[in-house]
């Protein structure tokens, strides 16, 4: 029971060190720390995959493991896509011209 106690205890903790930490970052330095969380969810991908193979015993660890890597796929995929999406933003017009005339777009 105090081992579950101290679980929870850390947990509240590390959340509310988060929601602190993250309402305070700059606007500028949210594509870098997104693409920062898109690499830790990688190995979060590889951390669900270990534990499904060791420890995923029964039919409930198995869906729960699943599960954990499914969504961790779906954080990466999808923080990915938003990354370049805003990195896309910043690009100059001069540059998405360059890369339309190479891919044969705008070529008559």
């Amino acid at each position: 029971m105090e081992n579950l106690i101290f679980l929870v205890f850390i947990f509240v903790i590390a959340a509310f060190l988060g929601v602190e930490l993250i309402s305070k970052v700059p606007s500028q330095l949210h594509t870098p720390l997104m693409s920062g969380t898109n690499a830790i969810s990688g190995i979060t991908i590889v951390g669900a995959l270990a534990v499904c193979a060791i420890q995923a015993t029964g039919t409930l660890g198995m869906i729960l493991s699943f599960l954990a890597v499914i969504l961790a796929s779906v954080n990466v995929v999808g923080g990915y896509l938003i990354t370049d999406r805003m990195l896309g933003m910043f690009r100059q017009k001069n540059d998405k011209d360059k890369n339309k005339n190479k891919s044969g777009e705008g070529q008559k």
